[in-house]
């Protein structure tokens, strides 16, 4: 298990520890030189501008290929992606198509399920490991020489910018145009990592815990709709109904119209009425996801006290030692035989019923069209566990 955190992976950023730390107390100097109406302005609008670069940049063209512009086109976007300090859109790209491989599992680096809300936020940002360029997940990007240039020089667009607003509006362009507006920039992109995972709602069925939050989306042009972006990755449009805004969706339509970019991805009618079976191993993934909202600890407890209840004549109860080599020649399953033990043996424990586990389901997420497939299957996983309790020895048959 722990040889797996080699793998973990960052979503949005990893900058060099002392210039991160630098970069947020920069703004403070503002103290000092005064703040004024046209750097407020610059701030707001390099906010803006920037996040669009990250969203429609860095996420929707270079991770998702969810859209095409022009060789030309694809540098401008680099270019303003990397004016955000996010390092170069090949690193980027790289890690976030590996995020989605891996998501909310230990392998995803910061996920708040398997850490802390604090490191799936911020924490991540300072582990070294995930500071090389994974070019093989990036072959499609890699062959252009000029984003290569500028992975190369990751830190040149945002030198550029900082000049800019330096020659904009002198020290507080700089501090509050540039500065300020990096950090607010930052956070306003760590909160899919964080929140995002954690405050929401879950309408597809994604085998994680990507969630929809219509705050998260208005403070990142769109972004908040994670869960729906989760559910069909290709798609440009991340808002899938009518009154979930999303704003980098609406300029690059703009864009399309006046042939900037084309092709813009979106989703099938199917999955937006979440009409589409998951596949197998989604499947899977989230029934044992419902099978661990209901502890096995009350399990074994219970099976324990059964036991200690008929202790003379539990393991040489004709059921129970048939029902052991049928399970053991795989010739039954654990949720039938579990069912057809108890009416030999009326005091093992209750084994959830399919309305309890779909109405737990329901707590978890809409219902679709594999909620029954999704049921069944969790409690075939609640009734091994509780066989794991009865018959040890037999754990390797259920793995």
């Amino acid at each position: 298990m722990s040889s797996s955190s080699d793998e973990f992976h960052d979503d949005i950023i990893y900058p060099n520890t002392a210039a991160f730390i630098l970069v947020h107390l920069a703004p403070l100097a503002a103290f000092w030189t005064g703040v004024t109406t046209t750097s407020v302005v610059l701030a707001i609008t390099l906010y803006v501008v920037r996040m669009f670069g990250v969203t429609a940049g860095y996420h929707r063209f270079f991770s998702h290929r969810s859209f095409k512009t022009s060789r030309v086109g694809q540098f401008i976007f680099a270019f303003l992606a990397m004016s955000s300090t996010q390092k170069s859109v090949l690193w980027w790209a790289a890690l976030h198509r590996h995020h989605h491989r891996h998501s909310d599992t230990e392998l995803d680096v910061h996920s708040p399920v398997h850490r802390s809300f604090f490191y799936s936020h911020v924490g991540w940002i300072f582990d070294k490991k995930h500071d090389a360029t994974r070019l093989d997940e990036v072959p499609d990007l890699a062959k252009y020489p000029e984003l290569t240039f500028l992975d190369r020089h990751q830190l040149l667009p945002a030198i550029v910018l900082g000049v800019a607003c330096f020659l904009i509006d002198g020290l507080p362009g700089l501090l509050i145009g540039f500065f300020l507006s990096t950090v607010f920039l930052y956070h306003g992109t760590f909160f899919i990592n964080s929140l995002a995972h954690v405050h929401g709602r879950q309408r597809y069925v994604t085998g994680d815990d990507s969630r929809n939050n219509w705050w998260l989306a208005i403070i990142t042009l769109g972004e908040g709709w994670h869960n729906n972006h989760h559910a069909y990755q290709r798609s440009t449009r991340q808002g899938f109904r009518w009154y979930e805004i999303d704003i980098t969706y609406y300029v690059l339509k703009a864009m399309s119209w006046v042939g900037f970019v084309w092709d813009l991805g979106e989703p099938p009618e199917e999955v937006v009425r979440n009409e589409r079976r998951v596949g197998t191993a989604v499947l899977e993934r989230v029934a044992r996801q419902l099978a661990e909202r209901f502890p096995s600890g009350s399990f074994a407890a219970q099976v324990a006290q059964a036991r200690s209840h008929a202790r003379e004549s539990f393991e040489a109860h004709p059921k129970v030692i048939e029902l052991r080599a049928r399970l053991a020649a795989g010739q039954t399953r654990a949720e039938e035989a579990w069912t057809e033990l108890q009416l030999h043996l009326p005091h093992l424990p209750h084994l959830p019923s399919a309305a309890e586990i779909r109405a737990r389901a329901l707590q978890m997420y809409a219902e679709g069209p594999s909620t029954d497939e999704i049921v069944a299957r969790a409690r075939q996983v609640i009734a091994e566990r509780f066989s794991f309790e009865l018959f040890p020895e037999l754990r390797p048959a259920f793995a």
